[in-house]
């Protein structure tokens, strides 16, 4: 079983952020890791989580408490009744940056292990992050009508995550098939 450590053999990327690092048995499925030189690190695990911790206590205060929490010259600006809250955008942010690490980190693992069909995963999950970004451009210009009918945008977000879903679809079946094949062949 995989055990999490702080890593002492290699200094962290960033000197802000501790690296952490996953040491495996040799029974481990990530035991191939090991054999490439170096332990595997998850630097931006930390600032996901901190993020993530931050989205969720924001979302649990309740949206007076949130604004009054600001300045009162942020307060006196005026958005319309369907801007997102704050807490809103911390989930909306977070979640985009969530899905770049996981895509770094299923690349990193196809990289280091060898299993080059988990790079195809990490390929499968761009059109998905192309729909969040869709979708995060939408609110942000406050859900513009003009948005959606002259550009296109909300059908281009549902077109790339159907895409988004079919290519994940593909790329699970491709690593279910070379798992098969390496596990028949040994």
């Amino acid at each position: 079983m995989p055990s999490i450590a702080m890593a002492s053999t290699k200094p962290p990327i960033s000197p802000s952020l501790p690296s952490l690092s996953i040491r495996t048995s040799s029974s481990s499925p990530l035991s191939k890791v090991e054999t490439h030189g170096s332990n595997f690190h998850f630097p931006s695990l930390v600032l996901v989580s901190a993020t993530a911790s931050i989205a969720m206590a924001t979302a649990a205060l309740p949206p007076e408490a949130a604004a009054s929490s600001f300045p009162l010259v942020l307060s006196a600006l005026q958005e319309p009744p369907n801007a997102l809250s704050l807490p809103t955008w911390a989930v909306h942010v977070s979640s985009v940056v969530e899905w770049i690490a996981a895509m770094a980190l299923v690349w990193e693992y196809g990289e280091r292990s060898g299993h080059t069909a988990w790079k195809g995963l990490s390929w499968g999950m761009v059109p998905l992050l192309g729909g969040a970004l869709c979708a995060c451009t939408w609110h942000f210009f406050y859900n513009a009508e003009s948005l959606e009918v002259k550009f296109l945008l909300v059908a281009i977000q549902g077109a790339l995550t159907t895409i988004g879903n079919i290519t994940m679809l593909i790329a699970a079946f491709r690593i279910f098939t070379a798992s098969q094949e390496s596990s028949s062949s040994s």
